[in-house]
């Protein structure tokens, strides 16, 4: 059976928090929740979470600026500013690679056979833009944290989800992503712990995203 793109290893529940943030990142980053949109109290109750955790989930958005808040007014999806795109792909073609050469470096066993499984989902990729996109959110998560440094990792996911909503944006008007030729040379660099080569190709995609994101425009 094929591995799902959707698949992920197993792992102690999240706390409540948490689960808020990743369930609201989500709902924001792949557009469910418009730019503009409020966040209002029901939206608790729709994921089962209570008023403390949801309120911590806002403010650490609000700190990775995928939400605003206005006194007296409420609490809002921040809206996409795409003047931002190439300072945001300037920082990240340096982090992106950086983490690429760090994950070579760090990798253990574990995340090499993690890594190795999430090869075999991009060989057997059926296409599709709205599961390659899901494939490339698994495929850069799964470096950052391979990379093994908390910070960095922090600060790949922020830019990152700044720039997975740009993409959700123009979904339909943007080319799918070609992972057998973007990703999985990476992928395989950084299991043969080929520091510079991962390097390469990590920061040659982000090239690639930022120039088709300006084409479509």
């Amino acid at each position: 059976m094929s591995p799902s793109v959707n698949a992920q290893p197993e792992a102690p529940p999240l706390p409540l928090a948490e689960r808020a943030y990743v369930a609201l990142r989500d709902m924001i980053v792949t557009l469910e929740l418009p730019p503009g949109s409020p966040l209002e109290e029901a939206i608790g109750a729709r994921l089962g979470i209570g008023r403390t955790p949801l309120r911590d989930a806002i403010k650490r958005l609000e700190s990775e600026s995928l939400v605003v808040i206005y006194p007296r007014r409420g609490t809002f999806v921040a809206e996409v500013n795409l003047t931002d795109h190439s300072l945001i792909s300037d920082v990240r073609r340096q982090l992106e690679g950086h983490a690429a050469h760090r994950a070579a470096e760090r990798a253990t066993d574990d995340d090499r056979d993690r890594l190795r499984e999430l090869a075999r989902t991009v060989r057997e990729h059926p296409g599709g833009r709205a599961e390659g996109m899901r494939l490339d959110t698994l495929i850069h998560r799964e470096v950052y944290r391979t990379a093994h440094n908390r910070f960095l990792e922090a600060n790949l996911n922020q830019y990152y989800n700044l720039s997975l909503r740009i993409w959700y944006l123009f979904l339909d008007r943007l080319p799918e992503v070609d992972h057998t030729a973007e990703h999985l040379p990476m992928i395989d660099a950084i299991i043969a712990g080929q520091g510079d080569v991962a390097l390469e190709y990590a920061v040659q995609h982000v090239s690639h995203f930022e120039r088709s994101v300006h084409e479509a425009l």
